[in-house]
């Protein structure tokens, strides 16, 4: 009875491995992320060749780094998703402590290649990694357990640790500076705080101490400020990045001007990566760009059904986290191209270009794949009584 009233998968025991996974995965949101992963593809082979011709190197030198990360990112995910709750959050804490301690030694041993903020370590062979990409999801499994722990019978001061640990991640993330990647783990850890019951007055205060930080932040940063006062301006410079942007949406209409007609991937530095919704728009029009906000919409709407449902505390607190997390980001990125919002230096989700961006994707998307896999729910009662 409790199967047909909440939508759990009968699991037989002794099931192979792959089929019981196929069966209690969301199909749906695995199809919709491979639907981003190809459009991110088929969209850097317009926007990189300029970068890479500019650079002397392959013309799809880019487009074939891209599809060698996209791979890792869609094995990490798919391992991932066959883990259970209790998995998912055992390795999160472990990632959440070489997250962090890379975050940590980052003014150390970082680079910022010449952008003004120390996000990078460099590794041999010429490549790199975000630390900050992989800490997301490691700290939304990290914070949505000592969130669901607070509430057992005895247990820790979950909520205030999980407070804790958030106010130091945002304050080494706004150092770096990436005010970006700090809004966005605040954000999620809001949205988590509000599931588990959270007051509205204190998610009210949190805004108002972030409203204040950004003010504090403008006087303390000229790389800041610059971004701030280029929003607020009344005019967009058409030689800045926005400016670009700007003029490649508007350029694009309802159709787009067509497949390698655009221009501004021409004028943009940041066309593959940041920016690669203005390239989408300009080519293929708002039909493209719908396409993908329903693709990402999708996954995150049938994550939160399907977390509805589940009594699992951690795993419904991780996977509102996470199914909020990503969608967020998608927002701030597609936000800055139109305007919404000042430029973050935020990717596309699997679409814009980036291995560390496209890695840490995959592996979110596989803990939220995880966590919303149909299985038994049990007696409330039964959940009620033992430990998590």
């Amino acid at each position: 009875m409790t199967e047909m009233v909440f939508g759990a998968t009968p699991v037989r025991a002794g099931d192979p491995i792959l089929p019981r996974w196929w069966r209690t995965v969301d199909r749906w949101s695995l199809a919709c992320v491979l639907g981003l992963f190809a459009m991110g593809l088929l969209l850097g082979l317009a926007a990189s060749v300029p970068l890479a011709e500019k650079n002397n190197l392959p013309q799809f030198y880019y487009v074939t780094r891209q599809a060698v990360f996209g791979f890792g990112a869609l094995v990490a995910m798919l391992i991932v998703s066959m883990m259970s709750p209790r998995q998912v959050r055992r390795w999160g804490v472990l990632g959440f402590a070489v997250a962090f301690l890379a975050l940590f030694l980052l003014p150390v041993i970082g680079t910022d290649f010449g952008k003004g903020a120390v996000r990078w370590l460099r590794l041999p062979g010429g490549l790199s990694i975000q630390p900050s990409e992989f800490l997301k999801p490691c700290f939304i499994a990290i914070c949505a357990w000592c969130i669901a722990a607070s509430d057992e019978l005895g247990g820790p001061p979950g909520k205030i640790i999980s407070a804790m640990i958030a106010i130091v991640v945002v304050m080494m993330l706004a150092l770096q500076p990436d005010f970006g990647q700090a809004t966005l783990t605040l954000l999620a850890w809001c949205a988590m705080y509000f599931i588990a019951g959270a007051p509205l007055i204190l998610l009210f205060s949190v805004f108002g101490i972030t409203i204040m930080g950004g003010i504090f932040a403008y006087g303390a940063s000229e790389h800041f400020a610059r971004r701030i006062d280029g929003f607020l301006a009344a005019e967009v410079d058409p030689r800045t990045q926005i400016g670009y942007a700007t003029n490649a949406i508007q350029e694009g209409g309802f159709f787009g001007v067509g497949v390698g007609e655009g221009t501004v991937k021409w004028s943009l530095p940041d066309a593959h990566t940041d920016f690669i919704i203005a390239v989408a728009a300009e080519e293929y029009g708002l039909i493209m760009v719908l396409a993908i906000l329903f693709l990402y919409g999708t996954i995150v709407v049938r994550s939160l059904n399907r977390l509805r449902r589940e009594r699992d505390p951690f795993a419904r607190i991780a996977g509102t986290g996470l199914a909020c997390a990503f969608g967020i980001q998608a927002l701030i990125n597609m936000g800055v191209a139109v305007r919404l919002l000042p430029a973050k230096g935020m990717t596309l989700p699997f679409v814009s270009y980036g291995g560390s961006s496209v890695i840490a994707s995959g592996i979110a998307l596989g803990m939220l794949l995880a966590l919303t896999r149909s299985r038994p729910q049990g007696e409330i009662g039964d959940v009620l009584g033992r430990g998590h």
